[in-house]
């Protein structure tokens, strides 16, 4: 595997889940399979679970890993071509991917959408150079458009805490202070469509996400309809996309809080969300801390999703 972006990438899911399940049996079991290797890990934009579980994830495996916070740890990178560069940023992308990649085996990016400019966010410009210019597998620790090892955490977690064949699985937007990018909400989405599941996606109107993500999900306006016999419950907020609005804060309504009168609603419903989040604007106290919420299981199976990523792209060498 030469990159990993997006669920075509990972091949068919029950494989890919049943590779990832005997992986967390026994991390250490292929450890001596990346000796001599090196992950760079490259951080446009903070992080928590996605640093420490993709760096342990490496290790379990024997790598060596580097870690750049290109914000603070790094000249500042142009990222456009053609750009007179008198201004504050030093260097370009254009040379520092291929030194960076003269460093390593295995490259790691993260970067965010800006919220101000659609089409220059979902063109992917920050990941698809890398690509392009460093000659190195390389995966996505969250871009503009997809949050991948994420989404594939989230079906791991799905798949270990289902009991039924084919549950449902309902992604209710909920308020936040703050605009977000569409990248998690993009990807579950994504993953959630081509795998055996019953879908759906609740938020209120102005909020649909970009339709080759939607896929073939039911998009419900009513959220107490939608949450009615759901078996999984992923919660999560994400800024306006279409037209004039994107990136744009256009609901703070609290009646879209996850809380326990609409997980009533549920058939004893799990309750998940990628981390962090805003308690009592997206979920509640009570449910979050509720024994039906997995969000810590969740976020433990970050490890999992990414040494089988790394697995693959290091048998790829």
């Amino acid at each position: 595997m030469k990159t990993f972006l997006k669920v075509d990438d990972i091949g068919p899911l029950d494989l890919a889940v049943k590779e990832a399940l005997e992986i967390k049996k026994d991390r250490f079991a292929l450890e001596s399979l990346g000796k001599n290797k090196t992950l760079l890990m490259l951080f446009f934009n903070s992080s928590l679970r996605t640093r420490l579980s993709t760096q342990k994830a490496a290790m379990n495996l024997g790598m060596n890993v580097m870690v750049l916070d290109v914000n603070q740890g790094a000249w500042k990178l142009e990222t456009e071509r053609g750009v007179v560069m008198d201004g504050d940023k030093a260097e370009h992308l254009l040379e520092a991917i291929p030194v960076m990649a003269s460093y390593c085996d295995i490259i790691g990016v993260r970067s965010f959408a800006g919220l101000t400019d659609k089409e220059a966010d979902y063109s992917e410009n920050v990941l698809s150079q890398f690509i392009e210019h460093s000659g190195k597998p390389v995966f996505s620790m969250e871009s503009a458009t997809r949050h991948p090892l994420q989404a594939f955490a989230d079906l791991i977690t799905i798949e270990e805490h289902k009991t039924k064949q084919r549950p449902k699985v309902v992604l209710p937007w909920a308020p936040h202070p703050k605009a977000l990018p569409q990248a998690v909400p993009n990807s579950f989405a994504e993953w959630m469509n081509a795998a055996n599941v019953e879908f759906l996606i609740t938020h209120p109107h102005g909020y649909e996400l970009a339709p080759e993500f939607v896929g073939n999900a039911r998009v419900e306006y009513d959220q107490r309809k939608a949450f009615e016999g759901a078996d999984f419950i992923y919660a999560k907020n994400w800024s306006a996309y279409a037209g004039d609005n994107y990136g744009k804060v256009i609901c703070t309504d609290r009646d879209w809080t996850v809380d326990t009168d609409k997980m009533a609603l549920t058939d004893n419903a799990f309750f998940m969300h990628c981390l962090p989040v805003r308690r009592n604007m997206i979920v509640t106290d009570d449910v979050i801390e509720s024994e039906r919420s997995i969000v810590i299981p969740e976020a433990a199976n970050r490890e999992i999703s990414a040494q089988t990523v790394l697995k693959r792209m290091l048998e790829s060498l």
